[in-house]
């Protein structure tokens, strides 16, 4: 996420590295460096120039003049910026109303539809709402379909009408279907068009003064930069949407569209997705993504991730046999099920405080966890409760099992005692060499 603009900031700073205070010719330079690398994210070079500005003004002030660290400071001044840039806070989601309606709008290809069985599963599972989907995109059949199988995944129920081409009387008759059932969300996903064209913009007009919806989402495809805020602006002269949703920010993301489209349309990023798995859906922080852009970690983000999987009877359990030195492969499977529950495991360790930098050029392969867990499900239960009974007649049944061969299973039994041996440097307060992970390897 945002990999070269984190680079060229980085890059940036460097020109405050080893300086002994701030003065106005290496904040000039630093400057400079700051907005290149905000115009090559696709920041329009207004924008660009209003926040250098901004940040010139801060970073040459009376009170900073003599600051010890002018290059710590010139960090915090630019994160500081942009937070405010893209909302300067979490922005409130409004699901109130029998039933509350959610008007998704947006181009084809933006991820629209996808979000949409995000925001399902996000309601059902975290707001304790029952939502119902409605599929108001007449034009394309496949979009019904999709919406459908999304509505199977995430268990919810949908509305369609497949030969009814009114988009209106659709969201109308959903949202009297979904008194009738008691849903307490409606969820009316809309067509797109692979341009702006006047048509679309009435249609989705049209919807909105029927069903006065209260919240209405705009989404965006984070990697098309400056071309995604011009289209956020035309939408927004026509509905005045409510807020933004960034989408396919797992891809190769410049940035431009996150950063200023806040600023542009004066309308806050409420949600951002990355990938198809429908429980890759996150509220929109800015001043954790203005830390995670300047390569300082999300480490708030990573803690609540990981509580939404916390089961603390387990948790206590595993904590006393760490401390006994008796993690087993049956502790293993349930914590690689755990992460795996959390997201990419890549974007996991990026959230740690300078992990990002350092892993950048790591490919960590999720699918590698598959063959840890293949090989454990081939062990007996005493197997994998005492790791000491793995003799080679078992592990050549265990490496048949699993579709591997022996060398593989003492592979793995080697980086499984090794990682028991870092808890255990862990737990007694020692620092070790984590060196490559399980997954990991150089590109």
């Amino acid at each position: 996420m945002f990999n070269s603009l984190s680079e060229k900031l980085e890059s940036a700073f460097k020109n405050m590295k080893g300086q002994g205070r701030i003065n106005d010719l290496n904040v000039a330079n630093t400057i400079k460096e700051i907005r290149r690398a905000l115009i090559d994210a696709d920041v329009n070079f207004k924008i660009a120039k209003e926040f250098t500005d901004r940040v010139k003004e801060k970073a040459t002030g009376e009170k900073v003049i003599n600051a010890i660290s002018p290059g710590q400071l010139m960090v915090k001044i630019v994160k500081d910026e942009l937070t405010e840039l893209m909302g300067g806070k979490e922005a409130q989601f409004n699901i109130t109303g029998n039933p509350a309606v959610i008007l998704i709008a947006g181009l084809q290809g933006s991820g629209k539809t996808t979000f949409t069985g995000k925001l399902a599963h996000y309601l059902k599972t975290k707001k304790g709402k029952s939502p119902l989907l409605v599929a108001a995109d007449v034009y394309r059949p496949a979009a019904i379909d999709q919406l459908t199988v999304l509505a199977g995944q995430v268990g919810v129920e949908i509305y369609a009408e497949r030969d009814n081409t009114d988009p209106v009387s659709i969201a109308l008759n959903a949202i009297k279907e979904a008194k009738a059932k008691n849903k307490n969300v409606v969820i009316i996903d809309t067509a797109g068009r692979l341009a702006i064209d006047e048509a679309m913009m009435t249609e989705v007009a049209n919807i909105k003064a029927a069903v006065s919806p209260t919240e209405i989402l705009f989404v965006v495809d984070a990697m098309t930069g400056q071309d995604a805020v011009n289209t956020a602006k035309a939408f927004n002269d026509r509905l005045d949407f409510s807020g933004v949703v960034l989408t396919k920010l797992d891809g190769d993301t410049r940035g431009g569209a996150a950063l200023t489209i806040k600023y542009t349309v004066n309308k806050p990023i409420k949600f951002m997705s990355s990938g198809e798995k429908m429980d890759t859906l996150d509220i929109f922080y800015p001043e954790r993504m203005a830390q995670r852009i300047l390569g300082m970690g999300d480490i708030t983000s990573l803690v609540e991730k990981a509580q939404e999987q916390y089961d603390e009877v387990q948790a206590k359990r595993l904590e006393s046999k760490i401390r006994k030195n008796q993690f087993d492969f049956q502790d293993f499977l349930d914590q690689l099920q755990q992460i795996k529950k959390m997201g990419n495991l890549k974007d996991l360790m990026g959230m740690i405080p300078g992990i990002g930098k350092a892993i950048k050029d790591v490919e960590i392969d999720n699918n590698s966890f598959k063959v840890f867990e293949s090989m454990i499900q081939s062990m007996t239960p005493a197997e994998r409760a005492n790791p000491d009974l793995l003799n080679p007649s078992r592990k050549t049944r265990i490496a048949k099992g699993a579709g591997k061969n022996v060398h593989d299973v003492n592979q793995f039994i080697k980086q499984f005692e090794q990682m028991k041996q870092m808890m255990s440097m862990m737990n007694k307060g020692g620092m070790p060499n984590l060196g490559m992970m399980p997954g990991m390897r150089r590109k």
